[in-house]
């Protein structure tokens, strides 16, 4: 009896346990539980999708680097530029306001020109950090590398920049390059801005293109105009050293920039430390010419030298009104000096 018992009540319970099921599944208790799944399955993505609304809307970057990012694709430009027929190798070291710099180029009798090598270093000039023996070590570096090049040691010149040579490190500089038999070519910032016209300006772009080159020490703007060059001088990138301030900076650099014709305005050719810097980054495989992407677009150049370029190529930008900045990875000022012997 009481086996009977037993199973009578696991049979009753088993009975009523399936009553339970069959009349929730029928009566609407799956659907609640798809619903409730469903709900929860679509919670996460609406909060995710409202969270990344709420982040967007917050964060005031992100709308102007899109805009950077739109206004800073260039077309490429694709100019080639007339190999040299028989040429020579000439050798230049420039003394800069930020380190010694070489270049080797080869050179026919028609000026036409083609870069060979380049070195970049850094001299402490500004800084009047640099020793005599600092000198001599760095400027026998750069004419060892020429003579082993192929460069004749009559080839082989100097060329203070106008930058540079504001700085008083620069006397002792000039001393020793004459103790190793050099002489030593210093330019004026108008000089300066001349020789880089005839470095990095095309012939086909004379009627229809201005220079700029953003230097540390200076920033020289140059054009054509009338079978004559101008050149006009004004802040360098360097200027937040001496505590000038931006807008100043930027006021004086668009009225120099205004001077320019304006049928000259349709294309920029710009050199410099800055802008080499800004080259990088949009720069295609091994291309010899960059267009520049707009100023915007280089708010991540965050070191002060770098700020204060961008503020100086804004400047110009905004009071020529040209759109097409094209930097010259070949060009130096003191290769136009080269092309002038």
């Amino acid at each position: 009896m009481k086996r009977l018992t037993v199973a009578g009540r696991l049979i009753i319970t088993a009975l009523i346990l399936g009553a339970i099921f069959v009349g929730y599944k029928y009566l609407g208790g799956q659907k609640a539980l798809n619903q409730m799944a469903e709900d929860q399955a679509q919670t996460p993505q609406t909060e995710a999708t409202t969270g990344e609304a709420e982040s967007t809307a917050s964060d005031p970057g992100t709308s102007s680097n899109s805009e950077a990012t739109a206004s800073g694709e260039s077309a490429a430009f694709t100019y080639t530029p007339p190999a040299p027929v028989d040429g020579k190798l000439r050798g230049v070291v420039e003394l800069g306001a930020s380190g010694f710099n070489s270049f080797i180029i080869t050179v026919d009798k028609e000026k036409r020109w083609k870069l060979e090598k380049s070195e970049f270093g850094n001299s402490l000039v500004t800084e009047n950090m640099a020793t005599d023996e600092d000198v001599r070590i760095g400027l026998k570096k750069y004419i060892g590398t020429m003579l082993d090049y192929g460069v004749g040691s009559k080839d082989i010149h100097f060329v203070v920049s106008s930058g540079a040579a504001k700085a008083e490190v620069t006397t002792k500089i000039t001393r020793v390059l004459k103790s190793l038999g050099y002489v030593v070519n210093q330019v004026t910032p108008e000089q300066e801005g001349q020789l880089a016209l005839k470095s990095v300006l095309p012939a086909e772009y004379a009627d229809k293109a201005f220079v700029v080159d953003i230097g540390s020490g200076n920033t020289k703007i140059s054009w054509i105009s009338g079978g004559k060059i101008s050149a006009l001088e004004s802040y360098g990138a360097k200027y937040f050293q001496d505590g000038t301030d931006d807008s100043k900076v930027y006021q004086e650099v668009s009225a120099k920039a205004k001077q320019v014709p304006a049928n000259l305005r349709n294309t920029c050719f710009i050199i410099g430390g800055v802008p080499f810097e800004m080259a990088k980054e949009v720069r295609k495989g091994k291309e010899r010419y960059t267009t520049l992407s707009a100023p915007l677009a280089y708010t991540k150049l965050t070191n002060a030298k770098s700020k204060a370029g961008v503020n100086i190529y804004k400047a110009v930008t905004d009071a020529t009104g040209c759109q097409q900045f094209v930097f010259d990875w070949d060009a130096n000022f003191t290769i136009g000096f080269l092309l002038g012997l």
